[in-house]
């Protein structure tokens, strides 16, 4: 017997203990394979798999349906609490919430949800989270807005010759900043 199960973690399709258990009825105990898929799907690189918005595989390994933005997030989310648990038992002691609204704004982006259907989709009681949620969404609407503003004025500017160089230069902009979002397309 083979499984996606293994060195390369994959999303499991949904009903995935179904399969299991119609494919091998003799070999599987129900409360021992819901034990062993809860496990691993409750290990920190099974969520990691899931956060990255890999698509979900059966029991050949064919790729199906995509992972839903929830639990996109909520694998995000409990990604997010461990590593403060582990940073806090750390001598180092690391900010992690830039990194983590960073993963959210991504994960939202790759939804391709707007901000309102995201939000229903995703929301839960945590306050923290929640609120961490809403900064990285404002995050990247800013961005996104600065980005139309940039393109825009970009176009009204015309000189000749190395048109971001002298675009960044009179606004007082990063060179890189300007040909970054100017590629963003």
């Amino acid at each position: 017997m083979s499984f996606p199960f293994g060195a390369k973690f994959l999303p499991l399709k949904r009903g995935i203990y179904q399969d299991l258990m119609a494919a091998h009825p003799d070999v599987f105990q129900k409360d021992s394979l819901k034990a062993a898929l809860g496990f691993h799907t409750r290990s920190t690189r099974y969520l990691q798999c899931v956060a990255d918005g890999n698509k979900r595989h059966d029991l050949q390994g064919l790729a199906g349906e995509e992972v839903a933005p929830e639990h996109v997030y909520l694998s995000l989310l409990e990604l997010f609490r461990r590593r403060v648990i582990h940073n806090n038992k750390s001598r180092t002691k690391l900010d992690l919430r830039p990194i983590f609204r960073k993963q959210l704004m991504a994960a939202f982006k790759a939804s391709g949800l707007s901000r309102q259907d995201y939000q229903l989709r995703v929301q839960n009681s945590d306050e923290e989270a929640t609120k961490l949620l809403i900064e990285s969404l404002d995050e990247y609407e800013a961005k996104a807005a600065k980005q139309t503003a940039l393109k825009q004025a970009f176009v009204k500017f015309d000189s000749g010759g190395d048109k971001a160089t002298e675009f960044a230069q009179m606004y007082g902009l990063d060179l890189a900043e300007v040909k970054s979002l100017l590629q963003k397309e």
